[in-house]
């Protein structure tokens, strides 16, 4: 068993997936537009390197404080002792940099409204990697998964005054983990994404449901297709659509045992798309409840090795990023955060985005359904995932549920992916396939993908024609490609001799190439780690990938430099992964004007 069970006394443990899996029953979606008050600034907290979730005989969670001076403890969230929540711990103290184990936050506040009739959820965005949440002293659940959010009712627990909130958040990496024991990129310690105290009606609506229907994208009159999920004892018996500018306000009849599932009729629709990002107010009414949200309407499909949008064959014009802001060394977690990246993006002409390897924030992915920006989201499935072990397949829907659950009304988000670079062998297989049944089971509206290796990945690379034989690839709508050809063996020119097949009619994205420079760092195309190599290894990557049949994007790696322990050339490196087209400090390389003039020709 996992050391990150001793969060909790033993004696909780077996019912913890059960409270857990309860508590995302009822996800609650686009938090931002609901009635909340938001937690988030200084948190009390409390290191507990051994993970024993409590000090000196009593459990941290029960917030324990002397009441005379007999009294003993030996643990204290202190006033003078605080990190900073949305945030990692990693960047907030100095001995806190590699810190792998636990940290128990506190939050104290008083209830905001003492009406009877409210409900109250706690809502966190993200903590990484698994969250032990506990309110008042009760213990309400367990969540894993570092980039997923995730509630838990604390109705019946709420006080009028002094509530205390106290989650243990845990970063140790194990081998059971989504990702598992290694991965390239900073593991960020803490709540690394923002914390609100959602208000509520006793019954509400929970979550909903948009989509263009792809069979009458060719009509004059477009259907939308939606489903409506509402939490309560009492549902009523009709709801409510309204889209002021198509001048739609519809009822519909509420399912009084499980979602409602409806269409809405519409003329003059205007179709969501990069180079028009049109975005609909919309409003659903359920009872006393009332949520807004502006939500684009596209179709997505291939059509033998064609990816078309709206109907229409596209050209992604793509980059990959992680979710991180370089110049403060940080997790992304604000709409700072991704105006930053997404300009750089926008700079380098992209349409398109990779995002690398988890899901990112929810403020990204609704400032690309703005500014136009197509997405491909995807979870850590990921080097050393245990594929044999079933706790792991059912973290890993659970995972995607919360993903899907949150961005699915979102138009620029238009891939899952379900892997990368892993090796083809029959549990890892099984495992990626149920994946993709799951997702098709639950969204039917984008595509999925997966970053699949070459055939010759074991036996070295002998031939100049490099072929794709994966039987997961019978499982995904497009072929997506990692290919390190000039930097992970031979040199640029290599990739003058090197072509592609796969036997399959299906679009092709190469989803990651490139290679490191540090910024700043000179010399000839022959010189490794200067900004001329990087250059000149774009330059011969980007002409060996135009000829191959059926490429239809491309997602380089990567946007810019991001941390990542395992990279520590001295001088070089120091800890980030230097393929970045941009430095950590905001530069741009040679190379990112190579592939912005690329992008501007297609």
């Amino acid at each position: 068993m996992s050391q990150k069970h001793l969060l909790l006394p033993m004696a909780l443990i077996l019912c913890l997936w059960t409270v857990a899996q309860q508590a995302q029953n009822t996800f609650i979606s686009n938090t931002e537009n609901r009635t909340f008050t938001d937690l988030n600034g200084k948190w009390n907290y409390i290191l507990d390197p051994y993970e024993t979730g409590g000090m000196g005989g009593r459990a941290i969670s029960d917030n324990y404080e002397p009441t005379d001076k007999t009294g003993r403890v030996e643990y204290g969230f202190t006033e003078g002792r605080t990190l900073y929540v949305p945030g990692s711990w990693n960047t907030q103290k100095p001995e806190l940099e590699y810190f792998e184990a636990a940290i128990w936050y506190r939050k104290t506040f008083d209830k905001p409204d003492l009406s009877a009739n409210k409900r109250y959820f706690v809502y966190i965005d993200a903590a990484n990697q698994t969250a032990t949440v506990t309110f008042n002293g009760k213990t309400l659940g367990k969540h894993e998964g570092g980039y997923t959010p995730f509630n838990f009712e604390v109705t019946d627990l709420m006080k009028e005054k002094d509530n205390f909130l106290i989650i243990g958040v845990n970063n140790k990496r194990d081998a059971d983990d989504i990702p598992a024991k290694v991965h390239d990129w900073y593991n960020y310690g803490g709540i690394t994404r923002g914390v609100k105290l959602i208000e509520v009606p006793n019954t509400f609506i929970n979550n909903y449901f948009l989509s263009l229907d792809r069979s009458s994208l060719d009509q004059k009159t477009k259907h939308i297709n939606g489903k409506l999920e509402l939490t309560g004892t009492s549902l009523p018996k009709k709801a409510r659509i309204l889209i002021p500018e198509l001048k739609i306000d519809q009822e519909i009849d509420v399912n009084p045992k499980g979602a409602t599932n409806f269409q809405v009729n519409v003329k003059n629709l205007e179709l969501w798309s990069p180079e028009t990002p049109k975005l609909y107010n919309i409003t659903i009414k359920a009872g006393e409840d009332s949520i807004n949200d502006e939500i684009g309407f596209r179709t997505i499909e291939t059509r033998g090795k064609e990816i078309l949008l709206n109907g229409k064959p596209v050209f992604l014009k793509g980059i990959c990023l992680h979710d991180e802001n370089p110049l403060r060394k940080d997790r992304a977690n604000s709409i700072e955060d991704a105006e930053l990246v997404l300009g750089w993006a926008q700079e380098l002409g992209c349409n398109f985005i990779r995002l690398a390897h988890y899901p990112h924030q929810e403020k990204l992915v609704r400032l690309a359904d703005k500014l136009g920006i197509l997405l491909w989201e995807e979870l850590p499935l990921y080097w050393g995932i245990q594929w044999e072990n079933p706790e792991v397949l059912k973290k890993a829907k659970a995972q995607y549920a919360e993903m899907i659950n949150r961005d699915y009304n979102r138009a620029s988000s238009i891939i899952w992916s379900i892997a990368n670079e892993t090796a083809p062998i029959p549990s890892r297989n099984e495992f990626l396939s149920e994946m993709a049944d799951y997702i098709r089971g639950i969204d039917q509206t984008r595509l999925i993908s997966a970053a699949i290796k070459k055939d010759q990945e074991l036996d070295g690379h002998p031939d100049s024609v490099y072929t794709y034989n994966d039987p997961l690839i019978e499982k995904l709508d497009i072929l997506s490609i990692n290919e390190y050809l000039g930097w992970y063996g031979g040199l640029p020119e290599a990739c003058r001799t090197k072509s592609f097949t796969s036997g399959f009619e299906k679009p092709i994205i190469i989803s990651e190439f490139g290679g490191g420079a540090l910024q700043g760092f000179h010399g000839d195309k022959r010189t490794r780690w200067s900004e001329e190599f990087q250059e000149d290894l774009y330059k011969e990557s980007i002409a060996m990938f135009d000829k191959i049949d059926g490429m239809v994007g491309m997602t380089p790696w990567i946007l810019v430099d991001y941390m990542s322990p395992l990279r520590q050339l001295p001088g070089i490196q120091d800890g980030w992964n230097r393929k970045g087209l941009i430095s950590e400090k905001g530069i741009k390389k040679k190379a990112f004007y190579v592939l912005k003039e690329y992008y501007s020709r297609k």
